[in-house]
């Protein structure tokens, strides 16, 4: 979601170079933040490209949760493929001035809402997905899981469009200025209530409620067997050599039975435990590359504030770098996704 501003820094021509629109040379610096920020669009673009392409090929991948992940994906290939580059020809323009026409700065402003939207909504929509396999993992059967993530897949890019499409037929018509080679979203105050609260600090809520319940579950789970195990007293001398006297096969049937069933509830604890642990990193990546956008953009169109053009540009690159991050947390606690990455480039013998 673009911000007015320019993007990499703020740097001012000199009044002899402001004629002809050209500006001084780029520094070092500056030259060093736009390689990063190109190889930052690319690798965006390649990583989740390859988790689709991953998806499509494995026929196991074929269900939920991975159509989440590839609905996050989808999203996020089009922030690397449509919004970010249109940025960064943003950057490298003398002036960091918008010069690519109205046209397209309806388009790249449109595709912007609808793109970011879209992956803030599938995050929630996978964090959801963890909070029911967790909490209702009994009621929660696959049947019902696949039914309810179409509907939030479904909803999340009908939002979207909704947010994206509305400056198209009037409501929050989008900046631009062709004098002031100027384009940004719309800072009418009814459009940014609604468009940051729909885009960004409603799935905030959710997903900060979703976590505190799924760690309010785990830690519930941990407990509960924790007590069942502290009810267990330690056989008296008697009972043990009483026992003794019982036939072996009867003791090692115990023991089978107590062993199997400890393991069973190991392995739901650790399942649940690295299910809370990935939902809390997407979370917390989430929050920390969105929330300064956020906050600027709610709040400058309904104070009149001034922000340095510095910090626009930094908190909407951080904001785009989530793009980049999504895969790579919801990849990296699945080794099925290692293995399968393995073997789209290395051919099975």
């Amino acid at each position: 979601m673009p911000l007015n501003g320019s993007a990499v820094g703020n740097r001012t021509s000199s009044s002899g170079n402001t004629g002809g629109g050209t500006g001084e040379p780029f520094s070092f610096w500056s030259l060093l933040v736009l390689s990063l920020l190109a190889l930052l669009t690319a690798a965006t673009f390649v990583w989740n490209l390859l988790v689709l392409a991953t998806i499509l090929r494995v026929k196991t991948f074929h269900r939920v949760p991975h159509n989440l992940v590839a609905s996050t994906a989808v999203a996020d290939v089009l922030v690397a493929a449509l919004v970010m580059p249109l940025s960064l020809a943003k950057e490298l323009s003398a002036g960091r001035r918008w010069r690519l026409g109205r046209e397209l700065c309806h388009v790249w402003v449109a595709c912007d809402v609808l793109c970011c939207t879209a992956s803030i909504w599938s995050v929630t929509a996978i964090a959801l997905d963890r909070y029911w396999s967790i909490t209702r993992h009994l009621e929660y059967t696959l049947r019902t899981r696949r039914r309810a993530s179409n509907v939030m897949i479904g909803l999340a890019w009908a939002l979207s469009a909704l947010i994206s499409l509305a400056p198209l037929v009037g409501w929050g018509e989008t900046y631009y200025s062709p004098e002031q080679e100027r384009c940004q979203v719309s800072q009418e105050p009814s459009y940014t209530v609604f468009s940051t609260c729909g885009a960004f600090y409603l799935p905030l809520c959710v997903v900060l409620f979703v976590y505190w319940k799924i760690y309010k579950a785990a830690k519930f789970r941990i407990g509960g067997r924790s007590r069942r195990n502290a009810v267990l007293p330690l056989p008296a001398l008697g009972q043990v050599k009483e026992a003794s006297h019982q036939p072996q096969m009867v003791f090692t049937a115990r023991h089978a039975t107590v062993t199997f069933q400890t393991d069973g509830e190991t392995w739901r604890e650790q399942k649940e435990k690295k299910a809370a642990m990935m939902v809390g990193i997407l979370i917390g990546v989430f929050v920390l590359c969105w929330i300064p956008f956020f906050v600027t953009e709610l709040i400058s169109p309904l104070c009149s504030c001034t922000i340095a053009p510095v910090w626009k540009s930094i908190f909407l690159w951080l904001g785009y770098s989530n793009s980049f991050f999504n895969p790579l947390i919801y990849t990296a606690f699945n080794k099925n996704y290692n293995n399968a990455f393995k073997n789209l480039f290395v051919r099975p013998r």
